[in-house]
C-alpha cells in the first residue's frame, strides 16, 4: 500500500516536472514540488521497511 502511494505521489511529481518543462506550465511551484518529492521519499522508505520486518519475521519462525 505505502509502495502504491510513494508511486502515485512520484507520478504526479513527475507530471508536474515534464509539464514545466514542454508545456511552460506547472501546477506545483517550487515548495510543492519539495513537499511532493518528499512525501515520496517518506512512503518508499516505510514501504521498504515493512517489507524488511516482514522478512526478518518470516526468517525467525
Amino acid at each position: 500500500m505505502f509502495l502504491i502511494g510513494s508511486f502515485t505521489v512520484f507520478c504526479i511529481f513527475f507530471l508536474n516536472v515534464a509539464l514545466g518543462a514542454f508545456a511552460d506550465t506547472r501546477f506545483l511551484g517550487d515548495v510543492g514540488e519539495m513537499v511532493v518529492l518528499f512525501c515520496a521519499s517518506v512512503l518508499f522508505v516505510v514501504a521498504i521497511l515493512k517489507k524488511e520486518a516482514v522478512r526478518k519475521e518470516s526468517k525467525e519462525s
